[in-house]
Protein backbone atom coordinates (compact mmCIF):
# COMPACT_ATOMS: atom_id res chain seq x y z
CA UNK A 1 0.00 0.00 0.00
CA UNK A 2 1.57 3.33 -0.65
CA UNK A 3 2.10 5.87 2.07
CA UNK A 4 -1.45 8.09 2.74
CA UNK A 5 -0.31 11.65 2.55
CA UNK A 6 0.15 14.20 5.48
CA UNK A 7 -0.76 17.50 4.51
CA UNK A 8 -1.03 20.99 6.47
CA UNK A 9 -4.51 22.03 7.50
CA UNK A 10 -3.58 25.61 7.23
CA UNK A 11 -6.90 27.42 7.76
CA UNK A 12 -7.93 25.83 10.17
CA UNK A 13 -4.78 26.07 12.62
CA UNK A 14 -5.11 29.63 11.36
CA UNK A 15 -8.73 29.97 12.56
CA UNK A 16 -7.88 28.14 15.55
CA UNK A 17 -4.67 30.15 16.53
CA UNK A 18 -2.27 27.23 16.99
CA UNK A 19 -0.98 24.75 17.73
CA UNK A 20 0.08 23.82 13.53
CA UNK A 21 -2.07 21.04 12.66
CA UNK A 22 -1.52 18.59 10.23
CA UNK A 23 -3.92 15.61 8.99
CA UNK A 24 -3.08 12.02 7.88
CA UNK A 25 -5.55 11.20 5.14
CA UNK A 26 -6.28 7.43 5.93
CA UNK A 27 -9.38 8.35 4.29
CA UNK A 28 -7.28 7.77 1.18
CA UNK A 29 -6.66 3.82 1.94
CA UNK A 30 -7.80 2.81 -0.95
CA UNK A 31 -8.01 -0.28 -2.50
CA UNK A 32 -11.07 -1.32 -1.46
CA UNK A 33 -14.21 0.60 -1.62
CA UNK A 34 -14.42 4.06 -0.55
CA UNK A 35 -11.39 3.44 1.76
CA UNK A 36 -10.83 4.19 5.65
CA UNK A 37 -8.05 2.95 8.30
CA UNK A 38 -9.99 -1.04 7.64
CA UNK A 39 -7.88 -1.09 4.79
CA UNK A 40 -4.80 -1.09 6.53
CA UNK A 41 -6.03 -3.62 9.41
CA UNK A 42 -7.86 -5.86 6.85
CA UNK A 43 -4.21 -6.32 4.47
CA UNK A 44 -3.34 -8.95 7.36
CA UNK A 45 -6.50 -10.54 9.04
CA UNK A 46 -7.49 -10.89 5.04
CA UNK A 47 -4.16 -12.36 4.47
CA UNK A 48 -4.54 -14.43 7.51
CA UNK A 49 -7.67 -15.82 6.66
CA UNK A 50 -6.42 -17.01 3.09
CA UNK A 51 -3.24 -18.70 4.62
CA UNK A 52 -5.95 -20.78 6.53
CA UNK A 53 -8.27 -21.53 3.62
CA UNK A 54 -11.51 -19.84 4.24
CA UNK A 55 -13.86 -19.25 1.61
CA UNK A 56 -15.87 -16.97 3.32
CA UNK A 57 -15.57 -13.80 5.76
CA UNK A 58 -17.31 -13.48 8.85
CA UNK A 59 -17.47 -10.07 10.80
CA UNK A 60 -19.91 -7.80 12.78
CA UNK A 61 -20.54 -4.47 13.29
CA UNK A 62 -23.06 -1.04 13.46
CA UNK A 63 -25.52 -1.00 11.03
CA UNK A 64 -23.68 1.58 9.16
CA UNK A 65 -20.48 -0.07 10.12
CA UNK A 66 -17.59 0.90 7.67
CA UNK A 67 -15.98 -1.97 9.10
CA UNK A 68 -18.38 -3.96 7.15
CA UNK A 69 -18.56 -2.78 3.90
CA UNK A 70 -14.62 -2.55 4.11
CA UNK A 71 -14.51 -6.29 4.85
CA UNK A 72 -16.91 -7.05 2.24
CA UNK A 73 -15.01 -5.10 -0.75
CA UNK A 74 -11.79 -7.56 0.67
CA UNK A 75 -13.92 -11.03 0.51
CA UNK A 76 -15.22 -9.72 -3.32
CA UNK A 77 -12.03 -8.42 -4.42
CA UNK A 78 -10.07 -12.16 -2.94
CA UNK A 79 -13.23 -14.08 -4.66
CA UNK A 80 -14.44 -14.89 -1.43
CA UNK A 81 -18.11 -14.63 -0.09
CA UNK A 82 -18.89 -12.42 3.20
CA UNK A 83 -21.46 -12.75 5.87
CA UNK A 84 -22.57 -9.52 7.92
CA UNK A 85 -23.84 -9.07 11.46
CA UNK A 86 -25.41 -5.85 12.09
CA UNK A 87 -25.90 -4.73 15.63
CA UNK A 88 -28.67 -2.63 16.10
CA UNK A 89 -27.39 -0.82 18.65
CA UNK A 90 -29.87 2.14 18.54
CA UNK A 91 -33.29 0.27 18.51
CA UNK A 92 -35.00 0.09 15.22
CA UNK A 93 -31.54 2.04 13.49
CA UNK A 94 -31.31 -0.64 10.75
CA UNK A 95 -33.15 0.56 7.72
CA UNK A 96 -32.80 -2.49 4.62
CA UNK A 97 -33.09 0.26 2.22
CA UNK A 98 -31.03 2.95 3.88
CA UNK A 99 -28.39 5.10 1.96
CA UNK A 100 -24.65 5.10 3.20
CA UNK A 101 -23.01 1.62 3.79
CA UNK A 102 -26.23 -0.13 4.03
CA UNK A 103 -26.72 0.67 -0.24
CA UNK A 104 -22.76 -0.07 -0.32
CA UNK A 105 -23.68 -3.98 1.08
CA UNK A 106 -26.24 -4.85 -1.36
CA UNK A 107 -24.10 -3.61 -4.30
CA UNK A 108 -21.26 -5.48 -3.23
CA UNK A 109 -23.28 -8.40 -3.54
CA UNK A 110 -23.18 -9.33 0.57
CA UNK A 111 -23.94 -13.05 0.83
CA UNK A 112 -26.06 -12.83 4.23
CA UNK A 113 -26.97 -9.92 6.66
CA UNK A 114 -28.20 -10.79 9.95
CA UNK A 115 -29.58 -8.29 12.54
CA UNK A 116 -29.04 -8.23 16.35
CA UNK A 117 -30.18 -6.36 19.14
CA UNK A 118 -27.67 -3.80 20.62
CA UNK A 119 -25.46 -5.81 23.49
CA UNK A 120 -25.62 -9.18 21.41
CA UNK A 121 -22.92 -11.41 22.27
CA UNK A 122 -20.97 -10.80 18.73
CA UNK A 123 -18.10 -13.45 19.24
CA UNK A 124 -20.82 -16.18 19.38
CA UNK A 125 -23.25 -14.91 17.00
CA UNK A 126 -20.23 -14.85 14.65
CA UNK A 127 -19.76 -18.54 15.96
CA UNK A 128 -22.77 -19.64 14.88
CA UNK A 129 -22.28 -18.03 11.34
CA UNK A 130 -19.44 -20.49 11.38
CA UNK A 131 -20.84 -23.51 11.92
CA UNK A 132 -23.63 -22.98 9.81
CA UNK A 133 -20.65 -22.52 7.15
CA UNK A 134 -19.26 -25.56 8.71
CA UNK A 135 -22.34 -27.55 7.77
CA UNK A 136 -22.28 -26.63 4.30
CA UNK A 137 -19.00 -27.60 3.63
CA UNK A 138 -17.54 -24.10 3.68
CA UNK A 139 -14.92 -22.86 5.93
CA UNK A 140 -15.71 -19.50 7.35
CA UNK A 141 -13.13 -17.08 8.77
CA UNK A 142 -14.23 -14.60 11.73
CA UNK A 143 -12.94 -11.31 11.73
CA UNK A 144 -13.76 -8.96 15.46
CA UNK A 145 -15.74 -6.09 15.49
CA UNK A 146 -12.79 -3.53 13.78
CA UNK A 147 -10.42 -6.03 12.67
CA UNK A 148 -9.06 -4.98 16.18
CA UNK A 149 -7.15 -7.50 17.22
CA UNK A 150 -3.23 -8.73 17.58
CA UNK A 151 -3.25 -9.67 13.57
CA UNK A 152 -5.56 -6.39 12.33
CA UNK A 153 -3.78 -3.84 14.61
CA UNK A 154 -0.16 -4.61 12.99
CA UNK A 155 -1.77 -1.94 10.20
CA UNK A 156 -1.50 0.37 12.25
CA UNK A 157 2.14 -0.47 14.13
CA UNK A 158 2.79 -0.16 10.17
CA UNK A 159 0.93 3.02 9.74
CA UNK A 160 3.20 4.34 12.79
CA UNK A 161 6.31 3.67 11.27
CA UNK A 162 5.37 4.83 7.88
CA UNK A 163 4.63 8.55 9.75
CA UNK A 164 7.96 8.67 11.49
CA UNK A 165 9.65 8.05 8.34
CA UNK A 166 7.44 10.94 6.26
CA UNK A 167 7.98 12.96 9.29
CA UNK A 168 11.47 12.73 8.88
CA UNK A 169 11.50 12.94 5.03
CA UNK A 170 9.09 16.41 5.47
CA UNK A 171 11.54 17.58 8.14
CA UNK A 172 8.69 17.91 10.63
CA UNK A 173 8.44 16.71 14.41
CA UNK A 174 4.98 16.07 15.73
CA UNK A 175 4.26 16.92 19.11
CA UNK A 176 1.26 14.51 18.84
CA UNK A 177 -0.77 12.39 17.01
CA UNK A 178 -4.26 12.27 17.37
CA UNK A 179 -7.05 9.79 16.57
CA UNK A 180 -10.67 8.27 17.26
CA UNK A 181 -10.69 5.46 19.77
CA UNK A 182 -13.42 3.08 19.29
CA UNK A 183 -12.46 -0.71 18.65
CA UNK A 184 -9.17 0.40 19.58
CA UNK A 185 -6.88 -1.07 16.56
CA UNK A 186 -6.02 1.88 15.59
CA UNK A 187 -5.45 3.51 19.02
CA UNK A 188 -2.99 0.77 20.10
CA UNK A 189 -1.35 0.01 16.50
CA UNK A 190 -0.09 3.63 16.72
CA UNK A 191 0.53 3.29 20.67
CA UNK A 192 2.98 0.17 19.61
CA UNK A 193 4.36 1.07 16.61
CA UNK A 194 5.55 4.66 17.83
CA UNK A 195 6.99 2.75 21.08
CA UNK A 196 8.66 0.11 19.45
CA UNK A 197 10.42 2.46 17.28
CA UNK A 198 11.26 4.67 20.68
CA UNK A 199 9.51 7.73 19.16
CA UNK A 200 8.01 9.86 21.87
CA UNK A 201 5.27 11.03 19.93
CA UNK A 202 2.19 11.23 22.47
CA UNK A 203 -1.08 9.44 21.17
CA UNK A 204 -4.18 10.68 22.14
CA UNK A 205 -7.49 8.98 21.79
CA UNK A 206 -11.11 10.40 21.60
CA UNK A 207 -13.95 7.97 21.98
CA UNK A 208 -16.49 7.22 20.14
CA UNK A 209 -18.85 5.05 22.53
CA UNK A 210 -17.34 4.01 25.77
CA UNK A 211 -16.40 5.72 28.74
CA UNK A 212 -12.89 6.64 29.59
CA UNK A 213 -11.49 3.94 31.93
CA UNK A 214 -13.49 1.22 29.82
CA UNK A 215 -11.68 2.61 26.87
CA UNK A 216 -8.40 3.30 28.17
CA UNK A 217 -8.27 -0.60 29.58
CA UNK A 218 -9.11 -2.03 26.34
CA UNK A 219 -6.37 -0.32 24.60
CA UNK A 220 -4.03 -1.04 27.16
CA UNK A 221 -4.75 -4.52 26.82
CA UNK A 222 -4.51 -4.84 22.87
CA UNK A 223 -1.17 -2.79 22.64
CA UNK A 224 0.37 -5.13 25.36
CA UNK A 225 -0.76 -7.84 22.78
CA UNK A 226 0.82 -6.15 20.22
CA UNK A 227 4.27 -5.99 22.19
CA UNK A 228 3.95 -9.60 22.06
CA UNK A 229 3.44 -10.13 19.07
CA UNK A 230 6.23 -7.81 18.39
CA UNK A 231 8.30 -10.06 20.66
CA UNK A 232 9.33 -7.05 22.50
CA UNK A 233 10.87 -7.43 26.09
CA UNK A 234 8.84 -4.79 27.87
CA UNK A 235 5.08 -3.52 27.97
CA UNK A 236 3.99 -0.29 27.41
CA UNK A 237 3.41 2.04 30.55
CA UNK A 238 0.03 2.35 31.32
CA UNK A 239 0.49 6.24 31.33
CA UNK A 240 0.75 6.44 27.56
CA UNK A 241 -2.88 5.13 27.14
CA UNK A 242 -4.92 8.58 27.31
CA UNK A 243 -8.58 8.78 25.84
CA UNK A 244 -11.14 11.46 26.37
CA UNK A 245 -14.68 10.59 26.69
CA UNK A 246 -16.45 13.82 26.55
CA UNK A 247 -17.05 14.08 23.09
CA UNK A 248 -19.28 10.61 22.98
CA UNK A 249 -22.39 12.13 23.61
CA UNK A 250 -25.52 10.38 24.37
CA UNK A 251 -23.94 8.04 22.46
CA UNK A 252 -22.25 5.48 19.52
CA UNK A 253 -23.29 6.55 15.99
CA UNK A 254 -25.54 9.26 18.05
CA UNK A 255 -25.16 12.86 17.34
CA UNK A 256 -24.23 15.97 18.42
CA UNK A 257 -24.05 19.70 17.78
CA UNK A 258 -20.29 19.44 18.45
CA UNK A 259 -19.86 16.64 15.95
CA UNK A 260 -21.98 18.37 13.24
CA UNK A 261 -20.17 21.88 13.58
CA UNK A 262 -16.91 19.89 13.24
CA UNK A 263 -17.74 18.43 10.26
CA UNK A 264 -19.36 21.18 8.98
CA UNK A 265 -16.10 23.46 9.90
CA UNK A 266 -13.66 21.25 8.48
CA UNK A 267 -15.55 21.20 5.22
CA UNK A 268 -15.53 25.01 4.72
CA UNK A 269 -12.02 25.60 5.73
CA UNK A 270 -10.34 23.06 4.55
CA UNK A 271 -12.49 21.16 1.77
CA UNK A 272 -11.95 17.53 3.89
CA UNK A 273 -15.30 15.36 4.93
CA UNK A 274 -15.27 13.87 8.04
CA UNK A 275 -17.59 11.08 9.08
CA UNK A 276 -20.08 11.28 11.66
CA UNK A 277 -19.27 8.74 13.98
CA UNK A 278 -15.51 8.46 14.53
CA UNK A 279 -13.19 11.36 13.03
CA UNK A 280 -16.56 13.88 13.32
CA UNK A 281 -16.33 13.56 17.36
CA UNK A 282 -12.75 13.27 17.55
CA UNK A 283 -11.93 16.29 15.51
CA UNK A 284 -14.59 17.95 17.78
CA UNK A 285 -12.44 17.07 20.72
CA UNK A 286 -9.21 18.21 18.85
CA UNK A 287 -10.83 21.80 18.43
CA UNK A 288 -12.50 22.08 22.00
CA UNK A 289 -8.70 20.91 23.41
CA UNK A 290 -6.95 23.57 21.46
CA UNK A 291 -9.47 26.66 22.12
CA UNK A 292 -9.20 25.23 25.80
CA UNK A 293 -4.94 26.26 25.74
CA UNK A 294 -4.35 22.14 26.12
CA UNK A 295 -2.14 22.88 23.46
CA UNK A 296 0.68 24.93 23.42
CA UNK A 297 1.03 27.09 20.20
CA UNK A 298 4.53 26.10 19.49
CA UNK A 299 2.97 22.46 19.64
CA UNK A 300 2.53 20.20 16.26
CA UNK A 301 -0.57 17.87 16.35
CA UNK A 302 -1.55 15.35 13.41
CA UNK A 303 -5.34 14.26 13.35
CA UNK A 304 -5.33 10.82 11.67
CA UNK A 305 -8.32 11.23 9.53
CA UNK A 306 -9.85 7.32 9.41
CA UNK A 307 -12.16 7.34 6.64
CA UNK A 308 -15.97 6.46 6.85
CA UNK A 309 -17.13 8.90 4.75
CA UNK A 310 -20.14 7.04 3.08
CA UNK A 311 -21.86 6.82 6.54
CA UNK A 312 -22.00 10.36 6.21
CA UNK A 313 -24.96 10.14 3.95
CA UNK A 314 -26.97 7.97 6.28
CA UNK A 315 -27.18 11.21 8.11
CA UNK A 316 -28.05 13.63 5.45
CA UNK A 317 -31.24 14.83 7.98
CA UNK A 318 -28.58 15.95 10.69
CA UNK A 319 -26.99 18.20 8.31
CA UNK A 320 -29.71 19.21 6.12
Amino acid sequence: MAPTPIEKMERLSEHLGGPEIYIKRDDLCWGFTEGGNKVRKLEFVVADALDHGADTLVTCGAVQSNHCRLTLAAAVKEGLKCRLILEERVPGSFNATATGNNLLFNLLGVEKIRVVHGGSNLVEEMEEELSDLSREGRKGYAIPVGASDEIGSLGYVVCAEEIIEQLRSLGLSMNYVVCPSGSGGTHSGLLAGFFYNKSDITVLGFNVGRDREAQEELVFDLTNKLTAKLEMDQDIDRAKVCCFDEYVGPGYALPTEEMKDAVRFVARLEGIILDPVYSGKAMAGLIDKVNKGYFKPDQMVMFIHTGGVPALYAYNHEFL
